[in-house]
């Protein structure tokens, strides 16, 4: 049984931010695609997405009784006490649990992020035994990161270096620990306030800008449907979740479908094409725009990559990734509609 969680604000009523939204579930498709970096306004709901997307997913299976959540279908990402378990030919019972959102604040030391010794055992037992830290919580899951571009240095470091590997090697008080450390990785921040170190922008596959409604509608509508879900959360919920419903069974079908979806030579052809005009270094930028193309086509039930899909995903797939020309003033969005239409034409 799943514990029952506080209600959360429901993904399809998120007025607006149709991109962050697109962005968002297409991670959710294909969570090997890297993550998402929001950038813009405060107040915007980019912490709302996060954790309505969080609450809009099926539950997942854990196995019972480990630390990391490991998945009981998935051996060769299995833990070392899931791996010692499975050789005995223990039953690893499982379980339904939520997926997991964690927020890694700023102020947050490496141990808490890493894991260390547990003290307590160590005081009270003797015992060298490992506390995980929020890396281990948010494995198959989200970390979410607020300010992203005000992280210390050498949290940034580790971040990459987990991010890269997709485990969370611990060397310390005489520790030696390796544990799956697989997340969406998610990042906010306003870049007035400071600009994002490359080796960690890379690491993110799609980015998108977020910007305050300008449009009266939308501003009142984004207003009333907060009001309403403050004044009653659970009815609130109940007359959104036969949208939230639907969505989630579409990102369902999209995961299934992902490794059937056709793409062809001339579809990556195109892709490569669009990076080389832009001049985007080495060969991440084509691998993310393909991947986030063929999660697109799946989660709308299309049979192949189309150019249509490309056109879509471009924008938040290498706007982070242009190197910066001091001859032209535009943004990168610009820049990337202009060679959109040089390359796949009108």
């Amino acid at each position: 049984m799943i514990a029952a969680a506080r209600p959360v604000f429901p993904f399809s009523a998120i007025v607006g931010q149709d991109e962050m939204k697109l962005a968002m579930i297409i991670c959710a498709v294909d969570s090997a695609i890297g993550g998402v970096l929001v950038f813009g306004d405060r107040g915007t709901g980019k912490s709302t997405a996060v954790r309505a997307l969080a609450a809009l997913l099926p539950p997942m299976h854990a196995v019972v009784d480990c630390r990391y959540g490991c998945d009981p279908t998935a051996p060769d990402a299995f833990c070392e006490d899931c791996r010692v378990r499975a050789a005995a030919h223990a039953p690893l019972k499982h379980r339904l649990v939520p997926v997991p959102v964690i927020d890694m604040p700023l102020g947050v030391t490496e141990d808490r992020v890493v894991g260390a010794l547990d003290l307590e055992r160590a005081l009270t037992q003797g015992v060298k035994a490992f506390e995980p830290g929020l890396l281990a919580r948010a494995n198959r899951g989200f970390l979410y990161i607020d300010e992203v571009n005000l992280l210390e240095d050498h949290l940034v470091d580790l971040l990459i270096d987990v991010a890269a590997s997709g485990e969370n090697v611990v060397e310390r008080e005489g520790l030696s620990v390796r544990h799956p450390a697989r997340f969406v990785l998610i990042g906010s921040g306003n870049p007035e306030e400071g600009e994002l170190r490359p080796q960690l922008l890379d690491r993110f596959g799609l980015s998108v800008d977020v910007k305050t409604p300008t449009e009266l509608a939308q501003r009142v509508d984004v207003i009333k449907r907060r009001d309403e879900f403050e004044r009653d959360k659970a009815a609130f919920v109940a007359r959104w979740k036969k949208h939230d419903d639907a969505l989630r069974r579409r990102i369902v079908a999209g995961r299934k479908r992902l490794a059937e979806i056709e793409l062809s030579d001339a579809v990556l052809e195109n892709a490569t094409k669009l990076c080389m005009h832009l001049g985007t270094d080495g060969l991440r930028a084509e691998l993310t725009l393909i991947r986030a193309a063929r999660a697109l086509g799946s989660f709308e039930q299309a049979t192949a990559v189309d150019l249509s899909h490309l056109r879509r995903v471009a924008p938040p797939a290498l706007r982070h990734r242009l190197r910066r020309d001091p001859l032209d003033e535009s943004g990168s969005g610009a820049r990337i509609d202009r060679a959109l239409g040089d390359v796949f034409g009108a």
